[in-house]
């Protein structure tokens, strides 16, 4: 693939970084932006001198920053967002302003400006279909529009209503789902990250807060098989299209829990939380979420190679060492 001029929106941030130092080892230019309320500039620490490499502090709102960044660049990759399901539920108003006004601008920018985008959706779009795995177009199935747990899907359903509304006028766009990423850099928070709180936890034998009985299904995919998904994502076979990244390793909550226990030495016990206690009333949670990976197989010829032991593995060295520091 010949070298291009890259925009990531959100770059200082877990998948963010990770897309930057992965994109400029294969001979791209790579400008970040960031607000940094999400991201850390100390993730950005090994490539800050690289001389293909700029960022800028800054909103995706901004508009005139926006402009003058997608006119310089030939590929953008909007990852910024508010994230997390505990956001969601604390602050719904923010979630729908940080993630459809910021995606609007961009696509209406890049847009005017005929710039390839590949914008980062989630698999909470297909909310609680009990139809397994989720394909591409599987159908969407939400609960209460008065319970904000489905906020964050909503709004990112409506960003991507927006990508193949400006697909439909010629824009090479392409959605990509992610599904449960995990791996160094996702840092423990309030967001709701399931790994980075049982591995945290875990390495201070401080008790495993499981929601609900533990028994919900996951497939968790390391940040290093997306980031390489991310990247085949810019193939114009890809254009127009939205596809499931994600792995198809199956664990169970409660077994996450066990196996991070082990990979630690940990003493800690689990110690299960009602939904009401850590979400409020109301919340509703996923039985079980398995992608097709089947589309990004054929078409992206995507292939993840890291198996759930390997990449918790690497996550728990990578937090010792962020943990000392």
């Amino acid at each position: 693939m010949m070298a291009k001029k890259i925009l990531i929106t959100g770059g200082a941030g877990f998948i963010g970084s990770h897309l930057t130092e992965h994109l400029l080892k294969q001979g791209h230019a790579v400008d970040v932006v960031d607000d940094l309320s999400n991201g850390k500039p100390d993730f950005l620490n090994e490539v800050r001198d690289h001389p293909r490499f700029q960022f800028y502090r800054g909103s995706v709102l901004d508009g005139k920053l926006m402009e003058e960044l997608i006119r310089k660049n030939d590929v953008i990759y909007h990852l910024a967002a508010v994230l997390g399901v505990k956001n969601t539920v604390r602050d719904p108003l923010k979630v729908i302003e940080g993630n459809i006004d910021g995606t609007r601008i961009i696509m209406e920018l890049a847009h005017r400006q005929q710039k390839k985008v590949i914008f980062a959706s989630t698999s909470e779009v297909y909310g609680k279909n009990p139809n397994l795995p989720y394909h591409e177009h599987s159908d969407r199935l939400l609960g209460d529009p008065s319970v904000h747990r489905w906020c964050y899907a909503t709004a990112k359903a409506l960003d991507e209503h927006i990508c193949f509304a400006y697909a439909n006028k010629g824009l090479p766009v392409t959605v990509i789902r992610l599904f449960n990423v995990y791996g160094p850099r996702q840092i423990f928070s309030d967001y709701g990250m399931v790994v980075p709180v049982f591995i945290s936890k875990a390495l201070n034998d401080e008790p495993l807060p499981v929601h609900g009985d533990g028994s919900q299904i996951r497939c968790f995919a390391y940040v290093s098989d997306i980031v390489r998904g991310l990247e085949l994502a810019m193939a114009k076979e890809a254009d127009h299209h939205a596809f499931n990244l994600g792995s198809s390793d199956q664990v169970t909550i409660l077994e996450l829990a066990g196996r991070i226990k082990t990979l630690t030495g940990s003493r800690s016990t689990v110690e299960f939380i009602p939904y009401a206690e850590a979400y409020g009333p109301g919340f509703e949670d996923i039985p079980v979420r398995i992608p097709s990976l089947e589309k990004a197989k054929r078409l992206l010829h995507y292939v993840p190679q890291v198996s759930l032991d390997d990449g918790l593995k690497e996550t728990v060295e990578w937090y010792k060492a962020f943990l000392e520091t």
